[in-house]
């Protein structure tokens, strides 16, 4: 007897008697997808026995395109949530031509974690190429994110179908005020930090560059502050060094500029502020040669870093001549 459901958004009739034979129905591969069933994750090892409803309504999705030896001196790997990286650049998968550029570009920045947007599965072409096909998760780092989110209990709800979808718990949290400026909302995005920390989620969270904002954040769980540069997708780079510098004093977790480099000088200067990474997407994405640019990005965040290490000159008001003025012939 075939019942009448809804599967994202859309209604259908099956004879399947439980989800995972829908999902085989639908030709899906129960290990790539997360289910949510009238509101409420069905946890994947009991796919099997969730048995189908009349008026289910289901959603199921994935995700999509939407960072030397221990003990050597060249180790300047950093830690977050308990996980250690060498690379301090973390790049989007959004906005490529294609699958295969994106993980072009992800080997040549030579990023350790990638940002994934949780969207539907496209249940009329199951068949269809997903992301996971091409960045290998158990090499690269997935860093699930709320992109498009407005709400504390959509990011939260997304999440949770991200953890069920892979087990991932280290996650990118965003929280947007409006779509013209796509500027956090900083009062839903501290609400939403402090629910999934006491999920036992690790937050990593976008905001505004405010350090009192920043260290609220860190309070409520937030595993990594992530201050913008500039508005989302802008490419200004970043438009307050003073106030990114005084985040990266008065933090005690990883702060990393996400959002609003275009070009690797952007890069270098938030590495030189003192920054733990930098996140960026459209930078390497929309340029007119993304592999390139992701290399160029690379050495950016490289170079940045070891000038941040190195300690700059000070600055002068009058010129201070490179040779010696005695012996002057």
């Amino acid at each position: 007897m075939s019942i009448s459901i809804t599967v994202n958004g859309e209604t259908r009739r099956t004879s399947s008697p439980t989800i995972a034979a829908l999902a085989e129905e639908l030709e899906l591969d129960p290990a790539k997808v997360a289910v949510e069933r009238n509101g409420e994750i069905v946890p994947r090892s009991t796919l099997g026995e969730a048995a189908l409803a009349e008026g289910d309504m289901l959603e199921i999705v994935h995700f999509v395109g939407g960072g030397q030896d221990a003990g050597d001196e060249s180790d300047d790997s950093w830690s977050v949530a308990g996980r250690t990286f060498r690379s301090r650049l973390i790049v989007g998968t959004g906005k490529y031509k294609d699958f295969e550029q994106n993980a072009a570009a992800v080997e040549a920045s030579g990023a350790e974690i990638v940002t994934v947007a949780v969207r539907r599965v496209n249940v009329s072409d199951p068949k269809a190429p997903m992301l996971t096909d091409h960045i290998d998760p158990k090499k690269i780092t997935y860093l699930p994110n709320t992109a498009g989110c407005f709400t504390a209990e959509e990011a939260i709800r997304t999440l949770r179908l991200a953890r069920e979808a892979g087990g991932w718990d280290l996650v990118k949290l965003e929280v947007l005020g409006e779509a013209r400026t796509l500027y956090p909302d900083m009062r839903e995005t501290l609400r939403a930090t402090e629910t999934l920390a006491s999920e036992g989620f690790h937050p990593m969270v976008y905001c505004v560059d405010d350090p009192i904002a920043a260290k609220q954040l860190e309070d409520a769980g937030a595993v990594a502050v992530m201050p913008l540069g500039a508005p989302i997708g802008s490419g200004l780079g970043i438009q307050n060094r003073v106030t990114i510098r005084l985040i990266v004093e008065g933090a005690n977790v990883p702060v990393l500029v996400d959002a609003g480099v275009g070009t690797a000088s952007d890069a270098a200067v938030g590495m030189e502020l003192g920054c733990d990474g930098i996140l960026m997407n459209t930078a390497i994405a929309e340029a007119k040669d993304p592999i390139r640019m992701a290399r160029a990005m690379k050495l950016a965040v490289e170079g940045g870093r070891e000038a941040y290490l190195a300690g700059r000159m000070a600055t002068r008001k009058y010129a201070d001549p490179s040779s010696p003025l005695a012996g002057l012939i």
